[in-house]
């Protein structure tokens, strides 16, 4: 797909492939796109690599707010909602989202006509389960308040942007849901690879950062991801990964899937085979209360 910030194209069609057939060697099941990741390409691919497959198999899902033309043209209207996901369905080759996700939230558009218009397409059987991306706790209260007394289909699981460096700006939308009983599946749980602990600070202000990493591609990378609290999260889930015997990744991603205070199941990202199967192996890693409350208290610093 290309990357947004840099233009670049990270993984083409044949990679795209390789990635889904390790996922499929591995016994996973759960694919997550976008009707904009890569302008559509990236439901294209995945409906290929599905029409050789048995689609109950599988848990798919997509999201809309953009559209997969353009950027530029967003919305949750009515027209758009339903446009977007019937272009979702034609290019996955299939006749239902097992998950719609409102990629943002649409202030222009007022929540309840568009939780109609999807609660309509849960009527037709063209999506089973409605979740809802990034916006503010607020937001996200106002949209299950819409859904429930207007008896539309309600948000069972969300989409933020959740890490162990990643947390004050999502407080409260996971406060929600905890209250409310919501999965949690994190986008960029590894910090955009920052907590892959690829990157080493060499200096007051320098970062050596492999060639080719999102880092190296994007501008805003430090800004976004290295700050001071960030590398003192680094270091525990590095510490950690010594004691437990895995890789900072699968720390992090482990860190996350052990929250009890709500469903925790990462979005993994991966741009290669290998960087799938080590990702997967989070799933053997075991962390003590103490290693996890370290990394936890780490962030809080």
């Amino acid at each position: 797909m290309e990357h947004e910030d840099s233009g670049v194209m990270e993984t083409d069609r044949e990679e795209a492939h390789e990635l889904l057939d390790a996922l499929e060697e591995r016994g996973a099941n759960f694919i997550d796109t976008a009707n904009g990741y890569g302008g559509g390409r990236s439901e294209k691919w995945i409906g290929e690599w599905l029409e050789d497959r048995d689609r109950e198999d599988y848990v798919i899902a997509s999201k809309c707010y953009w559209s997969d033309v353009s950027r530029f043209q967003e919305n949750l209207s009515r027209k758009n909602v339903r446009a977007e996901v019937e272009g979702s369905l034609e290019k996955l080759q299939t006749d239902y989202l097992d998950i719609l996700y409102l990629h943002r939230f649409d202030d222009d558009t007022p929540i309840e006509r568009t939780l109609r218009t999807v609660d309509d397409l849960v009527s037709e059987g063209k999506v089973h389960y409605v979740g809802i991306s990034t916006c503010d706790a607020w937001k996200l209260t106002k949209g299950l308040w819409q859904a429930d007394v207007n008896n539309y289909e309600a948000f069972t699981l969300t989409q933020p942007n959740y890490s162990a460096t990643h947390r004050e700006p999502v407080a409260e939308y996971l406060d929600v849901c905890a209250d409310q009983d919501l999965a949690v599946c994190p986008y960029s749980p590894l910090a955009g690879g920052f907590l892959t602990g690829k990157y080493e600070r060499v200096g007051e202000d320098e970062v050596e950062m492999p060639d080719g990493s999102r880092g190296a591609l994007s501008e805003n990378f430090a800004d976004w991801y290295m700050n001071d609290e960030a590398w003192a999260v680094l270091d525990e889930v590095r510490a950690v990964a010594d004691e437990v015997d895995a890789t900072p990744a699968q720390v992090s991603l482990r860190w996350l899937m052990d929250h009890d205070r709500f469903t925790c199941v990462p979005i993994i990202g991966a741009r290669t085979t290998d960087q799938l199967n080590e990702n997967y192996d989070a799933i053997d890693v075991s962390l003590s209360d103490d290693q996890w409350e370290r990394i936890d208290e780490a962030g809080e610093a």
